[in-house]
């Protein structure tokens, strides 16, 4: 099965069970969305390269690879969900232009470079951050 159908029929049976089991007066459901990877230089312009070495975010005014397409999924499904409210913690888009923030080949004796996980203090924080603001409106 193709991974993306995969991930809708997941993230629908969510949705579909959060809209019958959830009393939003009593529950708040939040849902943080697409983390990018930036293994392909490509996808920023800079072909042949990944975080590895990364010193400064992309600067450009819209993403050269454009939504991963994962993206495309989870709005689909949140704009059907019925409960509200559900909050949908967007941070695809401001995780796009941070391809300086992964640990890359920085990880230790970790063997390799790691383009998907995050280094701290930074972009987590800000994620963090959205969620607290949310979490007490």
């Amino acid at each position: 099965m193709n991974r993306l159908v995969a991930y809708y029929k997941g993230l629908t049976t969510w949705a579909r069970w959060v809209d019958r089991n959830v009393d939003p007066r009593r529950t708040k459901v939040f849902f943080q969305d697409i983390s990018p990877t930036h293994y392909d230089g490509r996808e920023w312009n800079q072909p042949s390269q990944t975080c590895s070495g990364q010193t400064q975010p992309f600067f450009g005014v819209r993403y050269t690879a454009g939504m991963p397409p994962a993206w495309a999924v989870v709005n689909k499904v949140f704009s059907r969900i019925k409960i509200r409210p559900v909050y949908l913690m967007d941070v695809t888009g401001m995780s796009l232009y941070r391809k300086d923030a992964h640990p890359g080949s920085y990880s230790g004796l970790h063997s390799g470079t790691d383009c998907s996980h995050w280094c701290l203090p930074g972009l987590p924080d800000t994620w963090n951050l959205l969620l607290y603001s949310a979490y007490i409106s």
